[in-house]
């Protein structure tokens, strides 16, 4: 069973990610609405994964996202960080999340508009 965290903006979004992904595979999800609190959720859970919400806005920044992903990786190096951003309404912020990936700063990023069935099976590879 892989451990995963997920922190949104959006906390309707946030519960239907973890009801799509309790249903679709082998998941323990845990929602955490604060980002203060994730690095710290990550360690206590022993997270295998960490899915975080990238905007435009503050605290989902790209540049606090990489903060974040500073502390997860500090505590376990073996996390998995991906990143999550609306690739419509977030042009810009998606490229540089795509070339964050590029250069090896996360594990993987997911466009807001992948199906969730996808994104259960792409989450079940890492």
């Amino acid at each position: 069973m892989q451990r995963i965290i997920v922190n949104m903006q959006n906390f309707v979004h946030s519960e239907a990610l973890e009801i799509a992904l309790k249903n679709g595979g082998d998941f323990q999800i845990c929602t955490v609405e604060d980002p203060r609190h994730v690095a710290e959720q990550c360690r206590l859970l022993a997270a295998n994964s960490v899915l975080l919400e990238v905007t435009g806005y503050t605290p989902w920044t790209l540049e606090q996202r990489m903060k974040l992903r500073g502390e997860i990786l500090k505590n376990d190096p073996s996390v998995k960080i991906i990143l999550l951003v609306d690739e419509k309404a977030e042009q810009q912020v998606a490229e540089q999340v795509k070339q964050a990936k590029r250069d090896g700063l996360i594990d993987q990023f997911i466009y807001g508009s992948t199906s969730a069935s996808y994104l259960v099976a792409l989450l079940d590879t890492l």
